[in-house]
């Protein structure tokens, strides 16, 4: 039930569109999800068939015109971080022939589904009156139509449900200021009023998003990205989370809700990318876990990794009782972290502790003992791990770098012939003499 778009550089004609299913039974559901494009027939063109045929369960229409030139976006990246972009394009209306074909596949697909997006790049294709044309189409046939907007004139997109303009594109449209949420709120209200519009979420960038409706208070919704590398995408994110939620039944608040934080998870990865599931599930979930904790359980700590690594960071792992935190685990710790971009750090759980150092231990329970690494800098993530040894911990995780200290050799670290054998390396942390947490309760004791 998931709508999906790309990042338009691969639409060569200068839209999709997606429609949600209506009323079909599971089995029937992802196999009659739409896209529906227009490309040329150069190379380009070609490789957006392909790799719009290689989605899975949706059915594509991708039309081909002689002439067209498919747009493509060359994205200058340093590191993480987009500098620039180039585009190679055409601005190109239909031929006739093709308007037909391209009215005809959508009104055919609305008698199916309950929701259609019209993501308009302003390259020919949703002009000459083709935009009215299929929202017209749309509302006759009872479905949402959500819009992500072009240009200046609004009014080709008239009766329509929903429109996700940002805030540059609504002071183009309305020629009035939008620098406050209050200005942004009057703007959005003038174009509705003016052209029969539903509702308007309007994108602010690291501001946010404003939900404005016709009456009421708008809702304000804060910019949720932890960490940005890339916006490229989260616009066609959002505006297909608004897609999946709305022809889900979600209320417009509670959909603007879940595409905020598509958005947020989205820009946090390299290139244009797609929001899974499990991290949607995660953030909503445990979102005071992630914000305000960093010990997670194994499954959204492997989602946590998985970012990471897509955004070209290097993952180290440790790991230990840390019983009672003291300068020697903060020197170890922070070693590791200077060898590496995140930690993970492993923490034997109370039953393990129990076995390893028998009765009496540990002192703090696993819970106390997370907390209070929390606290350390140079600690990014931490899981709990009841087994012994952390071998099957390491083999989730597969961390580029291993850390122990050094009164082990390096054929005794648990783990260390399995991160070899890929490629990842091993490191012994100098020890601070003087510091054990056995020795310390010991003098407790006394």
């Amino acid at each position: 039930m998931t709508a999906h778009l790309g990042d338009g550089s691969s639409t060569a004609g200068g839209f999709h569109l997606t429609f949600k299913n209506r009323d079909l039974p599971p089995e029937t559901i992802e196999r009659r999800r739409r896209f529906i494009s227009v490309t040329g027939t150069d190379a380009g063109g070609n490789e957006v068939s392909r790799m719009v045929a290689g989605l899975g369960g949706a059915e594509a229409h991708v039309l081909a015109e002689r002439g067209r030139v498919t747009t493509l976006k060359t994205r200058y990246v340093a590191g993480t971080q987009q500098l620039l972009r180039a585009d190679q394009e055409k601005v190109t209306a239909l031929t006739p022939d093709l308007r037909g074909d391209l009215v005809r596949i959508v009104k055919d697909a609305l008698t199916h589904h309950k929701v259609m997006i019209l993501s308009d790049y302003a390259k020919g294709v949703l002009g000459d009156g083709i935009a009215r044309e299929l929202i017209e189409a749309a509302k006759a046939a009872g479905a949402l139509v959500i819009i992500d907007p072009k240009g200046h004139d609004y009014s080709i997109y008239r009766g329509a449900d929903v429109l996700k303009p940002n805030r540059p594109e609504l002071a183009a449209a309305t020629k009035m200021p939008v620098s406050t949420d209050d200005e942004v709120v009057t703007a959005a209200r003038t174009l509705m009023a003016a052209h029969d519009f539903g509702a308007m979420i309007v994108s602010c960038g690291q501001d946010g998003m404003l939900v404005v409706e016709k009456e009421g208070e708008p809702l304000k919704l804060s910019a949720e990205a932890r960490e940005v590398f890339d916006v490229s995408g989260a616009g066609d994110t959002v505006i297909s989370m608004l897609a999946a939620s709305l022809g889900a039944g979600a209320s417009l608040g509670d959909a603007a809700r879940l595409a905020n934080t598509a958005a947020g998870i989205v820009v946090g990865k390299v290139g244009t990318a797609v929001v899974e599931t499990t991290e949607i599930e995660g953030a909503l979930v445990n979102r005071d876990t992630i914000e305000h904790n960093k010990m997670l359980p194994l499954s959204l700590a492997l989602d946590q990794v998985a970012r990471w690594r897509r955004n070209g960071l290097k993952i180290g792992f440790t790991n230990g009782c840390f019983d009672l935190l003291h300068p020697g685990h903060v020197s170890l710790l922070g070693q590791a972290k200077a060898a590496c971009d995140r930690l993970v750090l492993g923490i034997n759980s109370d039953a393990s502790v129990v076995r390893l150092k028998g009765p009496g231990r540990p002192v703090q329970n696993e819970d106390a003992r997370a907390a209070v690494l929390s606290s350390v800098a140079a600690v990014d993530l931490i899981v709990i791990f009841d087994e012994d040894t952390p071998k099957e911990l390491i083999e989730a995780i597969r961390p580029d770098l291993l850390v122990k200290g050094a009164d082990y050799s390096i054929d005794q670290v648990v783990g260390g012939a399995f991160v070899q054998s890929y490629g990842g390396k091993v490191l012994l942390a100098e020890l601070s003499p003087g510091f054990s947490t056995t020795a310390t309760i010991a003098r407790a004791a006394r």
